[in-house]
């Protein structure tokens, strides 16, 4: 069982510790809510951004619905506020980041955590050093082992996972094969270049973390053998366990990438997870780009970029695509590439209901909307609808369960404002009276909940209120 499941299994989805989330006083006559903050003090804060708090007001100023406005002032900046531990190490920025309520950093939601902040750091120095921290980090968690998740900040500290069936190490947390792992810090790195030009954190270290990025995909192709990577655990917990050896299931080469376990941190059924493949396509061009620059020039570590990209997208084209009896040509989850094909999507990103979100595809193309179709139906075993709201879980935290991840990336992703202020409505009347968004809540009660700290989760649901606030007001004024 993983660390963040033992949190679900503890708390029992039981919402423990749950605080009023607001006083109420006469104004005006009228009996009505006072939404008191559910920030840390000042002085208790791990950072403070001068223009992320500059943001916070403008945007809660401009939102008609006071609870709303009071989720994105507790929400947004709980990354910065809870989860960063910044510092300089040898002369170069440093940061840890933590997951929330586990205290281990992990290459995906580290990414996710800080990349809402990424539109502030031309503007502000101690942010972009922050963020550059960040960077470096996770270079230095992709050279300890390109196949580990999550990783510790005292190098030589022991997991409680150190009896696991694979190659473990000092410093390593988790050690679970997930293509995202390393597609995340790219995306941090290509982003944050893109916004500043800044090309000096980008030394030997981190082009060879690169280049181990690209040599794990290489194995992971398994075009002559399986590869180095093996994985089991002692566990009644089906999904933490990996059949025939710690190996998988069989797969025929194809040119996609092996990921034995999803961004859920739960093992794949068929080991070409589409999503994870769709965004290692991605980012395959974010280093053909970076490395075809002047200053990173290096044209051998764009060609096998390339060659690697084109193969994924050859493999996509033949085995990850197939028809819908009902909702025609959709995207599979899974597949082998022997013909078998799973059909579900999980809340976790890369999910196929996150792709535009994460730039793999329009989010207007007619391939998504009929795999959008399917993944926010009955057709997906992991979407539910009870009296609670509406959304996709996964297995990782059983039947019933809705990730409020999933509620905002469908916002996110959606093109339709009716959908988005459904969505809205819906993450308002699920926070259980905490301020916070959760890992999950129960489709009938979103008071029985897992993961009262989730900071992806919290930081994601401010990155979706200042899109609106961007790109469709009207919906903040509704």
């Amino acid at each position: 069982m993983s660390d963040r499941r033992m949190f679900i299994k503890t708390s029992a989805l039981a919402g423990i510790g749950v605080l009023a989330a607001s006083k109420t006083k006469i104004i005006a006559g009228n009996l009505l809510p006072v939404f008191e903050s559910k920030r840390p003090p000042l002085a208790k804060r791990n950072f403070v951004s001068e223009s992320v708090e500059k943001t916070i007001a403008k945007v809660k100023s401009s939102i008609s619905n006071p609870e709303l406005g009071w989720l994105f002032e507790n929400c947004f900046p709980n990354t910065l506020d809870t989860t960063v531990d910044f510092e300089v190490i040898d002369g170069k920025p440093d940061t840890y980041v933590i997951t929330g309520d586990i205290d281990a950093m992990w290459l995906r939601d580290s990414t996710a955590q800080i990349w809402p902040y990424l539109p502030f750091v031309k503007e502000d120095a101690k942010l972009r050093e922050l963020v550059k921290g960040v960077i470096n980090r996770q270079a230095k968690c992709i050279l300890l082992d390109p196949y580990a998740n999550a990783f510790y900040k005292d190098p030589t500290q022991i997991s409680e996972w150190k009896n696991d069936l694979t190659d473990m190490k000092p410093g390593i947390h988790e050690r679970k094969w997930e293509i995202d792992s390393l597609c995340y810090p790219i995306r941090l790195a290509h982003g944050y270049w893109k916004l500043t030009g800044d090309v000096s954190l980008f030394d030997s270290k981190w082009k060879e973390a690169m280049k181990l990025v690209l040599q794990t995909f290489r194995e992971q192709q398994r075009f002559h053998d399986k590869g180095p990577y093996t994985f089991q655990r002692t566990t009644a917990w089906a999904t933490d366990g990996v059949p025939l050896s710690g190996y998988g299931y069989p797969v025929k080469p194809c040119g996609l990438i092996v990921s034995t376990f999803r961004p859920s941190d739960d093992c794949t059924l068929f080991p070409y997870l589409i999503p994870s493949n769709m965004f290692a396509i991605e980012v395959l061009g974010y280093l053909q780009e970076m490395f075809s620059t002047t200053e990173l020039k290096d044209d051998a570590l764009v060609a096998k970029a390339k060659e690697i990209q084109n193969q994924v997208k050859q493999g996509l084209k033949e085995n990850g695509i197939f028809v819908h009896p009902k909702f025609g040509e959709i995207i599979a989850f899974e597949v082998n590439g022997f013909g078998s094909f799973h059909l579900m999507d999980d809340a976790n990103v890369p999910s196929l209901l996150s792709l535009p979100y994460l730039g793999a595809i329009a989010p207007d193309s007619k391939l998504y909307l009929n795999t959008r179709k399917v993944v926010l139906s009955e057709n997906n075993p992991f979407f539910y609808k009870g009296t609670a709201g509406e959304g996709i879980g996964g297995p990782h935290t059983g039947v019933d369960t809705i990730w409020p991840m999933s509620i905002i990336l469908r916002a996110i992703t959606s093109i339709d404002d009716a959908e988005i202020k459904h969505c809205i409505d819906m993450l308002v009347k699920t926070h259980a009276d905490t301020g916070f968004m959760h890992e999950s809540f129960h489709k009938d009660d979103a008071k029985k909940f897992s993961r009262k700290w989730f900071a992806w989760a919290n930081t994601l649901f401010g990155e979706l209120i200042l899109k609106i606030y961007h790109e469709r007001p009207h919906l903040l004024k509704a």
